[in-house]
């Protein structure tokens, strides 16, 4: 994953505020409280070839947004206050969401002092652009540190009785290197993993835009969350812990990276694993998924057997359909075969194809859609059809980003330092 921040975090200066040796202590504590290791993609995957620069991202450990109360009360301690104050900091960055230290006010101004010459920020990027479709859908792009734009999207649903449902759909990668052929975030290429802040700050920013709290998070956006899944970890556990949001009301998606389910199984987490299937025998799967290829489609659907009965969790199973590729009524009938050979209870969600500039795919039409459905239903497949949102502000998911951004944004400073990177970047 290529690293190309424009700012250096500044050397310690003021030393008569901040001893040395406390500075030091807080760079210890923090390496192992925030610090996340980044998912590498399996050997046999086909990728795209990210430069080795790419692979391992700059990783800053003095970010508050990730950490728990536990920790900001520990670093409080570790800055000479009393353990309540990181309490204090735990409210005004999850509940006031703050955007910069000296934006809290309650707590005394040489503390906030210290945090800043101690080189903490909060971790909250700005909004670089945004997007809102005539169905109230709002895609956002974040500029991150390093000037590279990460989309996340805001989905309102009201019920009958007016209350909303804010889904976040977040990213966890800038770009992927999986290149599933309909999927315009690969077009796009792949530079990095995000850190788990980068990953929260998604939902905090939705929160902003809507003035309303996010009720679901759906890790569908930008890139493979199981080659960064333990950023995606620490990030689901600070959304269910400090965000307080239902670990029922949490999903995260995967196209299938060899070994991850298993690992995830581990965790037991009651949120939903949503497999990106897309065919119904491993043949077409290849054609559509280029890394089918390192993961057998028997080998896949027994992890999710697997993940079942470690979890009693039900898998539900994402099938984007393309017309005239994989919308038959047949091959409806022959992935209900698939489902049922492999166990019980599987939830298929159909999802029509959202038109991206360039594809080869097209959308099919609402009978076909109609008829794949019922072929499903008529051999005891639980099925759900995803409304399409947001088709007026380039909501597929890449689609916005790559309008804009192929390479990072370069402020001046830096241009002449970074376009040796730049032309590889992706």
């Amino acid at each position: 994953m290529k690293a190309m921040f424009a700012t250096k975090i500044s050397m310690l200066q003021h030393v008569c505020v901040v001893p040395l040796a406390r500075a030091t202590r807080h760079r210890s504590f923090t390496i192992s409280a925030s610090a996340s290791t980044t998912g590498t993609p399996s050997r046999n995957l086909t990728v795209s070839s990210p430069t080795s620069s790419s692979r391992a991202p700059h990783v800053d450990p003095r970010v508050l947004l990730g950490m728990s109360e536990h920790d900001l009360q520990q670093l409080a301690v570790e800055f000479g206050q009393q353990s309540y104050r990181g309490k204090q900091l735990h409210h005004l960055i999850y509940k006031r969401k703050a955007k910069e230290i000296q934006d809290f006010s309650h707590l005394p101004q040489a503390f906030r002092n210290d945090l800043i010459e101690a080189g903490w920020k909060i971790g909250r990027s700005p909004i670089y652009h945004t997007v809102t479709a005539a169905d109230g859908t709002v895609k956002l792009l974040l500029k991150l540190e390093d000037n590279r734009l990460i989309e996340t999207v805001g989905i309102p649903v009201e019920d009958e009785k007016g209350s909303m449902r804010l889904t976040a759909c977040v990213s966890s990668q800038v770009g992927c290197p999986l290149r599933c052929s309909f999927c315009a975030t690969g077009k796009g290429g792949y530079s990095r993993n995000l850190q788990r802040h980068e990953i929260i700050e998604q939902v905090l920013a939705i929160e902003d835009i809507f003035k309303h709290r996010v009720t679901n998070v759906v890790f569908m956006g930008m890139g493979e969350p199981m080659l960064n899944l333990k950023s995606v970890l620490d990030a689901h556990r600070c959304l269910n812990k400090d965000v307080q949001i239902g670990q029922r009301m949490i999903t995260i998606s995967t196209v299938g990276v060899p070994n991850t389910i298993k690992k995830l199984a581990s965790h037991k987490l009651q949120s939903t694993l949503a497999v990106s299937l897309h065919a119904p025998n491993q043949k077409l799967r290849e054609m559509i998924v280029p890394s089918a290829k390192s993961y057998p489609l028997d080998a896949i659907m027994k992890d999710c057997r697997d993940y079942f009965a470690e979890t009693s969790r039900r898998v539900s199973f994402e099938y984007a359909l393309l017309a005239g590729v994989n919308d038959s009524a047949e091959q409806a009938r022959e992935l209900a075969e698939l489902l049922h050979e492999w166990g019980r209870g599987y939830h298929v969600n159909l999802i029509p194809f959202n038109p991206i500039e360039g594809s080869e795919y097209r959308r099919p039409n609402k009978k076909t859609v109609s008829a794949f459905a019922g072929a499903l239903e008529s051999r005891k497949i639980t099925v759900s059809i995803r409304q399409t949102r947001g088709l007026d502000a380039s909501a597929a998911c890449g689609q916005l980003r790559n309008n804009f951004q192929k390479s990072p944004l370069l402020i001046e400073s830096d241009r002449e330092e970074s376009q040796s990177d730049v032309a590889v970047a992706c």
